[in-house]
């Protein structure tokens, strides 16, 4: 599946949810990250990043999709991080 990830941490616990996400995904821009990744993995990100989170204080937000292709793409301004080089 072809997830879009999005956080919203507080800033004591923002790099640990930071070092974690990038072990799983593609690191777009501040606090967004996208890329395949299986059911388990992804479960195992969202247990991780709950021992991180403080979940009356702090979100995460999760978009899926079956496959990237389903999802149309447009970037005005800066690209932060490019996935387009990825083999």
């Amino acid at each position: 599946m072809y997830i879009i990830l999005v956080y919203d941490i507080g800033e004591k616990r923002v790099g640990k949810m930071l070092k974690l996400c990038r072990k799983y995904l593609h690191w777009i821009q501040n606090s967004v990250f996208e890329g395949e990744i299986t059911e388990v993995k992804l479960k195992e990100l969202v247990v991780k990043a709950r021992g991180i989170m403080k979940e009356e204080e702090d979100s995460l937000i999760i978009f899926k999709s079956r496959d990237e292709r389903w999802l149309d793409k447009e970037i005005i301004g800066q690209e932060r991080s490019s996935t387009d080089n990825f083999l």
